[in-house]
């Protein structure tokens, strides 16, 4: 399997275009405004859920000790917050189509 290319947020823009009308500007900023939203909810601890796509959802881990795997040293790792991305089962479904 190999992975096609990337999508951006100028061929989100685009595809606003094109389907909506908006202009090339109009759709950038609704991209920009839609991520810049997504983005703020995270910071403040949110998780955010886009139905039909999936969740994207914030862990804290607590303090652990890791090993270093080329010396064998143990070194204690700091507690952190991570995000994770939980893909719902219509967008597993389609991967698993294609």
């Amino acid at each position: 399997m190999r992975s096609v290319g990337t999508l951006t947020r100028a061929d989100l823009a685009e595809t606003i275009n094109h389907k909506m009308g908006f202009s090339r500007a109009e759709s950038l900023e609704l991209v920009e405004a839609i991520l810049g939203k997504m983005g703020n909810a995270l910071e403040n601890g949110e998780n955010v859920k886009i139905s039909g796509f999936g969740s994207f959802v914030l862990r804290d881990k607590n303090e652990r000790i890791g090993r270093n795997p080329k010396t064998g040293v143990e070194v204690p790792i700091t507690p952190r917050r991570v995000m994770t991305f939980r893909a719902s089962q219509k967008l597993k479904d389609r991967i698993a189509d294609s």
